[in-house]
């Protein structure tokens, strides 16, 4: 069956004038999300995570971040990116760095690089592999992943021209979608559990943290009690309860504050509904992953959340 064919408009940095180039996707696209800025910035990673933060290059221009969900069911994270990395290489890019989910950090190495959030593209921590690579001023990352049904490719690279005003042509119509990114209602607790079981994380929508602040503010939180009850159902295995906050302040000050978002939540779930505190980790990871602009009080408020992220099941 024909592969599925998306053309991703990457202008090489040449002497001589710029073309396209097309990469193919190694199965057919089932779904899309995008992100442009212009201009725009992106830290390219160009080392594993160093027990403090990933390293990076900071390269600007214009900014397009694709995340497509691939019909890759039985596909290694290997077969979905080797064919995207030689067609790079064919370009004329190099590779700046490229590990495999251990190697990178794991943990650590997904949750300190931009990573569009779930659904949009899901990374299984176990099983994933990254490539970054530049050609002159302009850089493209790639990161791969997979869950039981499906393959996750995210590809960002960064130009120093305009974005072009066509549609990309893509191999799927979606329907039209007309609430804004940033803004969907949150995620139905009754859907926590069975988003766990398919692609091993969730975000706590209703978690509701003041600017600023760790504590929750009072109420019942009808996704604690979902993740609790998962939990129960699943008693071998384990979670990670990830913070985030907005962008005010700095990162340092954030990834602490955001620790103790993921501790607070994490002390509701022993407290309130008897979890065993063995199975369940807090982490932070500041403002390095929004979900939304920070530009905006609204943005900011999605920005301070708290994910869950299935780290074991046996």
């Amino acid at each position: 069956m024909p592969k599925a064919i998306f053309l991703f408009p990457l202008l090489a940095a040449l002497a001589q004038p710029a073309v396209a180039l097309t990469l193919e996707l190694p199965a057919k696209v089932l779904a899309e999300e995008t992100r442009s800025e212009l201009p725009g910035s992106y830290a390219l990673p160009t080392a594993a995570f160093d027990g403090t933060s990933v390293p990076a290059r900071q390269v600007e221009g214009s900014l397009d971040q694709r995340a497509f969900r691939l019909d890759a069911a039985g596909m290694t994270t290997l077969a979905l990116i080797a064919p995207l990395r030689d067609q790079v290489l064919a370009a004329g890019y190099e590779v700046v760095f490229e590990c495999d989910a251990r190697a990178c950090g794991g943990f650590d190495f997904r949750f300190h690089t931009e990573v569009m959030p779930e659904p949009d593209m899901h990374v299984d921590l176990g099983d994933f592999r990254f490539l970054s690579a530049q050609s002159g001023d302009e850089a493209v990352s790639i990161l791969v992943s997979r869950s039981a049904g499906a393959g996750y490719v995210q590809i960002t690279r960064v130009s120093d021209a305009p974005e072009p005003v066509t549609p990309v042509e893509t191999p799927v119509t979606l329907e039209d979608d007309a609430t804004p990114r940033g803004v969907e209602a949150a995620q139905p607790a009754s859907d926590i559990a069975a988003a766990l079981d398919a692609v091993g994380s969730a975000v706590l929508d209703d978690l509701v943290f003041a600017s600023g602040a760790a504590s929750l503010a009072d109420g019942d939180y009808p996704s604690l009690a979902a993740v609790a009850g998962w939990l129960q159902a699943n008693p071998d295995g384990t979670i990670a309860l990830v913070g985030h906050t907005d962008a005010s302040g700095s990162l340092a000050a954030n990834t602490a504050l955001s620790e103790r978002r993921a501790e607070a939540v994490a002390e509701v779930l022993i407290n309130r509904f008897a979890v065993d505190p063995a199975r369940v980790e807090a982490k932070g990871v500041g403002f390095l992953a929004p979900r939304a602009t920070n530009q905006t009080e609204e943005g900011r408020q999605k920005n301070r959340r708290v994910e869950v992220i299935v780290t074991s099941t046996r």
